[in-house]
């Protein structure tokens, strides 16, 4: 197979339900690289991942021949100029386009995902506010759709192709809807936000995205159980 040679061994450590792994996912399945995925137990992390992460303790992880890559976004950068010969190009190929998609993946992370933590987590007021603000969030990147040139009339944030910013946002799109249904939330309104609206839905029937993607009622089982746990900790004073 073409590449065999620069795969060498690939090994990822995660959990399939994991939006942050998905991310990875996505970048492997779409490039067509052959990986070992090793599925780790939360609650009780292998010495293997304790080894390969030691600052963080957390999935995803990389490991390239024997290399640990930490981080799910700078996994797909790792991935992107490793596997640089394999299409599709993940990155942009001019510089300004480059950091554009470094910017709205860092607002991503930035912005949405400890927004989502709060909704995950939350309960009563405190959730309604994050809903909220991640709502407000959403409207800022269905905003930058319609008007970014870079983005702007285009079937995907990376053009006619998927990219790095599709990865970054596509990742946690099972996570969202999940969280939609859990939370009786509507986080991204296809009346508000039609353009961000029909691009998750365009993104996730996607070819190397779709056969990825988490089991929807696993995930919503394992939200459920979560919630519940966070819900029967005493209150923050």
């Amino acid at each position: 197979m073409e590449g065999c040679a620069q795969e060498g061994q690939v090994k990822l450590l995660g959990v399939t339900l994991s939006p942050f792994v998905v991310r990875v996912r996505i970048a492997f399945s779409l490039k067509g690289i052959h990986y070992e995925l090793i599925e780790e137990d939360i609650q009780n992390k292998s010495e293997l991942l304790l080894q390969s992460n030691p600052v963080h303790k957390k999935i995803p992880v990389l490991i390239h021949n024997g290399k640990p890559v930490c981080e799910s976004m700078i996994i797909v950068q790792y991935i992107e100029e490793a596997w640089g010969n394999k299409a599709p190009n993940l990155m942009p190929k001019e510089p300004y386009d480059r950091a554009i998609a470094r910017f709205w993946a860092a607002f991503i992370d930035d912005k949405l995902v400890p927004c989502l933590a709060e909704v995950f987590t939350g309960q009563g007021e405190q959730q309604q506010k994050a809903v909220q603000e991640l709502v407000a969030n959403f409207l800022i990147l269905e905003e930058s759709v319609r008007t970014n040139p870079c983005f702007s009339g285009k079937l995907y944030f990376g053009g006619d192709e998927i990219g790095f910013v599709d990865i970054a946002l596509g990742g946690l799109s099972a996570f969202v809807k999940a969280l939609e249904k859990v939370t009786n939330s509507v986080l991204i309104d296809e009346e508000k936000m039609p353009l961000l609206s029909a691009w998750m839905d365009r993104f996730c029937e996607a070819e190397g995205v779709k056969e990825v993607m988490p089991d929807p009622v696993k995930l919503l089982e394992i939200i459920c159980a979560t919630r519940v746990k966070f819900a029967a900790l005493p209150a923050a004073n």
